[in-house]
């Protein structure tokens, strides 16, 4: 069974028909929709900060969600981490403090740093690091180290893609429930 901890006072909170490996970690204040899935060795950390992630959010084994930390107080503002709608994390991926749209491909041993901003139909290429508060617009792919825009996405690619990526991934969590 999948490590979920309070942390805080906060207890992860997930939607309807989910489903997480069991040595994903899910910890304090984070909120999934519906049709979710954590994978092996993955981490969600709400514990500095909130996490929040739509229906249909896939964080593939070894990625790491985190935020940074807030302390108003202090004059601290920190960074939330929100993930929109089909929302696919690949393996190894670091996604930290950032804002994610709806229908987005965040490709394997990425890096997302804070205050990024990926609206939605991107693709964030395999092994990108988008700096902390770089914006990438709709539809378009980043890649590289530092990541740059490429190309905007054809519609082919993005159904072929981003879509079937998010829906594939429901369908593989029903395997293991």
């Amino acid at each position: 069974m999948a490590l979920i901890k309070e942390c805080r006072g906060f207890s992860p909170q997930n939607g309807d028909d989910c489903w997480f490996a069991e040595n994903a970690t899910i910890v304090g204040d984070v909120i999934m929709g519906d049709q979710c899935s954590v994978w092996y060795s993955a981490v969600i950390r709400g514990d500095v900060n909130s996490i929040r992630m739509g229906n249909k959010v896939n964080i593939q084994d070894g990625a790491v969600i985190h935020c940074t930390f807030e302390n108003l107080a202090a004059g601290q503002l920190g960074a939330k981490t929100i993930l929109g709608n089909n929302v696919s994390v690949g393996h190894n991926a670091l996604v930290h403090g950032c804002t994610v749209e709806d229908n987005v491909l965040i490709g394997m041993g990425s890096i997302v740093m804070d205050n990024c901003y990926i609206e939605s139909g991107s693709i964030i290429a395999a092994g990108a690091v988008l700096l902390e508060g770089s914006k990438v617009g709709k539809g378009e792919i980043w890649a590289g180290v530092p990541a740059k825009k490429v190309k905007d996405i054809s519609p082919e690619l993005f159904e072929g893609e981003v879509m079937r990526i998010a829906n594939n991934y429901v369908k593989y969590s029903g395997w293991f429930k």
